[in-house]
């Protein structure tokens, strides 16, 4: 049975047992299947991060509650939503933070956005699923060597602008003087605890897996194989159901988020705002002019 026939039955099963009532309880189940996996990525991906900075420090991180760690995540959200619940209150420092943070996410919101439109004048679509399949085709496709035909390749410089970006525009390191602890200690949540803060910090976790989703589809193809069929051994992976190799493809781009965490001082907010206003910002317009006049010419690789 497809996907779509096994959805077709649920809608028919569903009409017939709860009437009208049905279409409140079938958009309340697909509010709970969105959401619960979300909230499950986001708690073990706060783990990875912690293990792979234990890894790249020479020590073991999280390794007390549950086997390996793995309960991590649960005594972390009981310690944030029963243990040190509080409430908010006014400050100059979280006035302070929100600025900064406010003024990093435009600048960079405009370097993004000229990356995806890039992205989408080669496509000829804004239908994600024709910005994956325009990524199949050409010379290395036809044999079998389909991660070199996507769009990282020919859009190198404009995929770096981008996953240095989305590390900015979610306030990460090396980017993250919005709660730079020397300065204004947690920026914008410094008078957030208990749920209130375990509700920012879903937020910025939850941004990293849709940049990184994002970067996935409009970059690396998606969910389709890196290895074509007819290619000998390797071909085998072309069998990997599409959503693992999304999935791998998102959690590859999140550990680059965590490895330039690990890897690069803070910058200072002079440095931060020159880098998207003088380099990024330009560097993705001249971009945008040399595709479109690659696309006109004999050479477009797009077509």
């Amino acid at each position: 049975m497809s996907n779509l026939d096994f959805l077709q039955t649920i809608q028919a099963y569903g009409v017939q047992y709860l009437g009208s009532m049905w279409p409140l309880v079938w958009t309340l189940a697909k509010i709970v299947c969105v959401t619960l996996p979300l909230l499950g990525a986001v708690a073990y991906l706060t783990l990875w991060e912690r293990k792979m900075i234990g890894w790249m420090h020479v020590r073991l991180g999280p390794n007390r509650v549950g086997p390996a760690g793995l309960l991590q995540p649960i005594a972390d959200a009981l310690k944030y939503g029963i243990i040190i619940a509080g409430w908010a209150s006014n400050s100059k420092y979280a006035f302070l933070g929100a600025m900064r943070a406010s003024a990093q996410m435009v600048s960079y919101e405009i370097a993004m956005g000229f990356v995806l439109v890039i992205v989408l004048m080669v496509s000829g679509s804004l239908n994600l699923t024709e910005v994956v399949n325009g990524q199949m085709k050409g010379y290395f496709f036809d044999h079998g060597w389909n991660f070199l035909s996507w769009n990282w390749l020919p859009l190198l410089p404009m995929f770096v602008i981008y996953v240095i970006s989305g590390i900015a525009e979610t306030n990460r390191h090396p980017f993250d003087v919005v709660e730079g602890e020397s300065e204004i200690v947690a920026g914008h949540m410094v008078e957030y605890s208990g749920m209130s803060f375990a509700m920012f910090f879903l937020a910025e976790y939850a941004n990293m897996i849709l940049i990184s989703a994002l970067a996935s589809i409009m970059f690396l193809g998606g969910w389709n194989s890196p290895i074509g069929h007819d290619v000998p051994v390797l071909g085998l992976l072309a069998y990997v159901p599409g959503w693992i190799w999304l999935g791998a493809k998102t959690f590859v781009v999140v550990s680059m988020f965590i490895w330039a965490r690990a890897s690069f001082p803070r910058y200072r907010y002079d440095q931060i705002m020159r880098l998207g206003w003088k380099v990024f910002i330009p560097l993705t317009l001249v971009y945008l002019v040399i595709v479109a006049a690659w696309m006109q010419t004999s050479w477009n690789i797009w077509k």
